[in-house]
């Protein structure tokens, strides 16, 4: 099962003080599930990964995390999306960031 609310972001290339806003941002966005904000009902990270096995799911969780901080935090970009075994066997997501196109 992958940890989604232990996931590590690594962001490098910004000035420490972006860096830390986009850092906020990012873990705001991957911290919510998509459709429960309303308003704005695809920001969040499509949960369906949860339910496939292993080799899907990681890469399923890793196009979502891709295409959803294109969209929604078009000042980073994402460049790697690695995975960590956590002591239950758990897979903790390390996801490597670094300047969008904005």
């Amino acid at each position: 099962m992958i940890d989604v609310k232990s996931a590590v972001i690594n962001i490098h290339g910004f000035p420490e003080s972006e860096a830390e806003s986009i850092r906020r941002c990012l873990e705001t966005l991957y911290s919510i599930r998509e459709g429960e904000q309303p308003m704005n009902r695809g920001l969040g990270l499509n949960m369906d990964f949860q339910d496939q096995p292993v080799n899907v799911a990681k890469n399923m969780f890793a196009l979502e995390i891709i295409e959803k901080t294109r969209m929604y935090e078009p000042r980073a970009a994402v460049e790697k999306v690695e995975f960590a075994v956590g002591g239950e066997g758990q897979l903790i997501p390390v996801i490597r960031v670094k300047r969008g196109d904005a």
